[in-house]
């Protein structure tokens, strides 16, 4: 007998169709059951920065300095850093001072990768939901800008570092969903996609193409369908694998479901 599942989430995000694509139990768990995944310090350390950038991009262009960045910081921390989340790291003195750290570094490099007073942001942590080829999407923007020529740039911040340029597909796969997102909400595609690696000082950057909007609004129609077809049969499929699993929250309760996990890398042996 099918398992009764709660009820699905009425749009899907980019970073759920993520996870439905690296794993549709990771998917269920997530999405559907919210079963809660501790915090980590890099996901703390993402939301941190991201407030620090989205409240001086807010600000009056001529008060977006370095200084006005820097005191933004505190009360950033204050707003991520709750009681849940000191517990999940086990936050002390030490953690804090390091927080603190890697924070002012990453503001610091945003700062040093464009100036913040000739931003011309059309919308910060901009909120967009539609029907993109069938499903129901709804996506964050950290920021969209237009240019001088009336041109729509998504600009995504990244804390993590820069990946090869030989995963692209999934370095901007959420980035031109959003695109898609934007061309159904706004009647308007975005001609560029900018991720700013605000701790590595680096940017990667693509087009927009039609081609490639279109297939990711067709996989996230195809993804969409078949998350309508799991839940109804009460049960998401796992698909373990050494990358799919090596950073998931949900290891322990796959290994709970009797679902072989691969165990985390270790570290290599050296020989001499």
């Amino acid at each position: 007998m099918a398992a009764v599942l709660p009820p699905l989430p009425a749009a899907l995000s980019p970073s759920r169709l993520q996870d439905f694509h690296a794993c549709p139990r990771r998917y269920q768990y997530a999405a559907v059951e919210r079963r809660p995944q501790p915090a980590t310090f890099a996901t703390v350390k993402g939301r941190v920065v991201h407030h620090v950038l989205e409240h001086l991009v807010r600000e009056e262009p001529a008060a977006r300095t370095s200084s006005a960045a820097a005191a933004l910081v505190p009360a950033a921390e204050d707003a991520v850093v709750d009681e849940g989340v000191r517990a999940d790291l086990g936050f002390d003195d030490d953690l804090r001072a390091r927080l603190r750290r890697e924070v002012d570094e990453a503001v610091a490099g945003y700062l040093a990768m464009e100036d913040p007073r000739d931003v011309r942001a059309e919308g910060v942590e901009l909120r967009l939901s539609a029907a993109v080829d069938g499903a129901p999407i709804l996506g964050i923007l950290d920021r969209l800008d237009r240019d001088a020529d009336g041109r729509l740039t998504i600009v995504d911040y990244k804390t993590g570092s820069v990946p090869s340029r030989t995963w692209d597909r999934y370095t901007f796969a959420n980035t031109e969903l959003y695109a898609a997102l934007c061309q159904a909400a706004l009647g308007e595609l975005p001609t560029t996609i900018r991720l700013l690696y605000v701790s590595q000082r680096a940017e990667a950057t693509r087009p927009v193409t039609e081609v490639v909007i279109r297939a990711r609004a067709a996989a996230a129609s195809h993804a969409w369908h078949a998350i309508g077809e799991y839940h109804e049969r009460g049960d998401f499929p796992a698909r373990p694998s050494a990358s799919t699993c090596r950073f998931c929250a949900y290891r322990a309760d796959c290994l709970a479901q009797g679902i072989a996990v691969p165990p985390p890398p270790t570290a290599r042996a050296t020989t001499l």
